[in-house]
């Protein structure tokens, strides 16, 4: 049985970060679907691939880590280690004998020994650098992936945007639809907008934009 993991949602500054696992005999069935990157796939695709891969895998696991635990993980640990730690739990349950997983780490073999080592039975890992592009089964997970972080975005975006009545964003700190977003509520709420990560640099710097300003009130 292999698998096949990925993670979306590592860089937002809102939101959670969302890893997904997906097993199956062989990709034969990914194939005929034509599976591939996420990111290489309308909404509408993904969609649509997303609902077919729940039903033909053998087995599938979504792991939703919310903002304020990443924050209090990235206290004693780095993104890199959360995300470790969250691929161990997703194999773990999955259970493959092989896994094919995308490295998040510029060092795609330790990615692989740090997962291998801490999996307490037997397996192969084959860890790549874009791997949702190379591998179906990780093309599938990335699917997952992909699709329930949206679907949290969007869960958040209607919480958050009827509050300011402006679009929240992609949630990526390089979008200027959210940085709008967050300076807009902090101006008006006085704090970080709900579901952000308060460790994130984008986070950190509009909070000193805002006391600069008040400095210069003075």
């Amino acid at each position: 049985m292999i698998c096949g993991a990925d993670e979306a949602g590592r860089g937002p500054v809102i939101g959670p970060l969302i890893i997904a696992g997906v097993t199956f005999e062989d990709d034969s069935k990914l194939i005929e679907y034509r599976v591939k990157d996420s990111k290489q796939l309308s909404n509408s695709r993904r969609e649509e691939l997303a609902k077919i891969i729940k039903k033909i895998a053998i087995d599938y696991e979504i792991l939703v880590i919310p903002a304020k635990d990443i924050d209090d993980m990235r206290k004693i640990m780095t993104l890199n280690e959360i995300e470790v730690n969250a691929f161990i739990k997703i194999i773990k349950k999955l259970k493959p004998d092989l896994c094919y997983v995308d490295s998040v780490d510029v060092n795609e073999i330790r990615f692989g020994n740090n997962l291998s080592k801490e999996i307490p039975y037997k397996i192969k890992i084959i860890s790549k650098h874009k791997a949702d592009e190379i591998y179906p089964v990780v093309s599938a997970a990335s699917i997952l992936a992909k699709s329930r972080r949206e679907e949290e975005v969007k869960k958040i975006a209607t919480i958050l945007e009827d509050k300011l009545n402006l679009p929240l964003g992609s949630g990526y700190p390089a979008d200027p639809i959210t940085q709008k977003f967050f300076r807009s509520w902090l101006y008006k709420y006085g704090k970080l907008p709900p579901y952000t990560r308060h460790s994130w640099k984008t986070s950190q710097n509009i909070l000193k934009e805002k006391n600069v300003k008040k400095i210069d009130d003075f």
